[in-house]
């Protein structure tokens, strides 16, 4: 096996673009562009514009078609590497922003709402009553209507901007939108979806693998007309356009395959390839899931049914709080990421009975767009450094926890990606909360994944019998300075508070739960 391939990695804050070498087995280029950095006229902060209303998060889609291009171009400047022997390119995007074009291929709304937007409960309900309520919602789709997913969003389109709604010929996911660009944009660019990305639309059914025609009648009877056609993740789908080689000295011969969502790729850069691997990704948001043979479909709605991008499931769980509470506590408090971790140390675990239901910006598992933070067996004197550290470590961790055990998966191992995975502190609470072995997986995630899909991708196009795995080994690289087990006398503790955390949660969503303050005596008990 030989040759060298791309991956992209379109996500709300930076482009990422990762080049292996299967000559070699090894990691040949890796570059970046942050948006609010280095494309400061597009006026992003974190990746969104600011100031455009509560609960609204959006993005202009030119700015990541500029930040490919600026990879594009250090790579062509790269001393090291020969681009025109790229063989093969694949891109990662964030998933359910959506991305709107007239027949021309111009914009018809100016910016994506993007996964984390939360302006969009008002179609979430209506999509649901038009359907006939949440069973029949997760009947058609395998899923519920958040306010992160995508079909919503044209709901919301057509509601409060019909005329560009009128306008639209297409609609994109974001890496789809980005295939279309790299193929010839308006000059003859390939509009096509896949499978991964798709599922997480909460409009096409990862379980019939077609389109919910009671979920586009609730929306618009011929939005089918607007939406490219749906082929499978493990193929290419074209060339790179001439122009786009030309201009960045890639070969002609280029192929771009049908790419899919970070998420499926995030499996994919961290060797979540078989049944009992978790991937348990944290960084801005909070995510964890697992291969499945077959499609895992919530009752309650709560956990994601996506396809992943080789044609098997990746149910998949989303927590909108991670990476905020932590980095408030750190600027709170002139915190460095050592210095926490030293703080943690000199902590007990239970914090002696507080719990923090860490809802700071709403949440999505579980679907309440408009919570708030909880603070649950505090004092008035217990808001210093030691005790909110403690608290929001633990909080982040159980609330993720809490959202996992609705999975029929039991874990041989967690892998663990994203910037706080190099954080013993997490590392150790996860082991701990989740009673599985952890350890982090070193290279870029998504953009790795990306680019190793493109290897699988070529080589079974042209005539390799070879598994997925066999082209991930060299590159998935486990951290093992970061491997973590489970301490035998802190489980008592996080099993009792695991109880509480959910008693508590329970209770504040108006769910019957045991009784918070029962609960808590007990891990009172135990954490004396």
């Amino acid at each position: 096996m030989n040759g060298l391939f791309a991956g992209l990695d379109v996500s709300t804050q930076s482009c990422k673009l990762v080049v292996i070498d299967l000559a070699v087995g090894s990691t040949l280029h890796v570059a970046s562009v942050n948006s609010d950095a280095d494309l400061t006229h597009f006026g992003t902060h974190e990746g969104v514009i600011p100031d455009l209303g509560e609960g609204v998060s959006e993005s202009d889609p030119h700015m990541w078609v500029e930040a490919v291009d600026m990879l594009l171009g250090r790579l062509k400047a790269a001393p090291d590497v020969d681009q025109g022997q790229v063989r093969c390119i694949s891109v990662s995007g964030q998933q359910h922003g959506l991305v709107a074009l007239d027949s021309e291929g111009n914009l018809t709304r100016p910016y994506s709402k993007l996964w984390n937007d939360f302006s969009t409960s008002e179609e979430c309900r209506l999509l649901t009553e038009r359907v006939g309520g949440v069973g029949r919602m997760i009947e058609e789709v395998g899923n519920t209507q958040r306010t992160g997913y995508t079909a919503p969003k044209i709901l919301h389109m057509l509601r409060h901007g019909p005329e560009c709604y009128a306008e639209t010929a297409t609609l994109f996911l974001v890496h789809n939108f980005i295939n279309w660009y790299l193929t010839g944009g308006p000059r003859g660019g390939i509009a096509v979806m896949e499978p991964g990305d798709t599922s997480g639309m909460a409009l096409w059914s990862p379980v019939t693998r077609d389109w919910s025609q009671s979920v586009i009648d609730a929306i618009d009877p011929n939005l089918r007309d607007k939406l490219p056609p749906v082929e499978p993740s493990d193929r290419s789908i074209g060339t790179v356009a001439s122009h786009i080689a030309d201009n960045h000295g890639l070969s002609p011969n280029c192929a771009i395959d049908a790419g899919s969502g970070d998420n499926m790729y995030g499996a994919v850069g961290t060797g979540n390839f078989t049944p009992g691997i978790v991937t348990i990704s944290l960084g801005t948001s909070g995510t964890a899931y697992t291969c499945m043979d077959q499609p895992f479909v919530d009752p309650a709605g709560e956990i994601a049914c996506f396809c992943d991008s080789t044609g098997n499931y990746l149910p998949l769980l989303c927590v909108t709080n991670m990476a905020n509470g932590y980095d408030a506590v750190l600027e709170a408090f002139e915190m460095t990421h050592a210095e926490f971790d030293v703080v943690i140390a000199q902590t007990a675990p239970g914090n002696d009975g507080r719990v923090l239901i860490p809802w700071y910006v709403g949440e999505r598992t579980p679907d309440l767009p408009r919570a708030a933070p909880i603070y649950f067996g505090f004092g008035v004197d217990d808001f210093g450094k030691e005790r909110l550290s403690r608290a929001v470590l633990e909080g982040h961790v159980l609330n993720l926890y809490s959202g996992f055990s609705r999975l029929p998966v039991e874990p041989k191992v967690i892998h663990l990606t994203g910037g706080l995975s190099q954080s013993s502190s997490w590392c150790q609470m996860i082991a701990d909360v989740f009673e599985v072995e952890t350890v982090a997986v070193q290279g870029e995630g998504a953009a790795l994944g990306a680019a190793i899909h493109a290897a699988w991708v070529w080589l079974q196009e042209h005539g390799a019998e070879v598994s997925l795995a066999e082209v991930a080994d060299p590159f998935v690289i486990l951290d093992e300075a970061t491997r973590k087990r489970p301490i035998d006398e802190n489980l008592e503790v996080y099993r009792v508070q695991k109880r509480l955390f959910r008693s508590f949660t329970d209770r504040a969503r108006g769910l019957e739960s045991e009784d918070p303050f029962e609960v808590r005596a007990e891990l009172l008990r135990v954490c004396d």
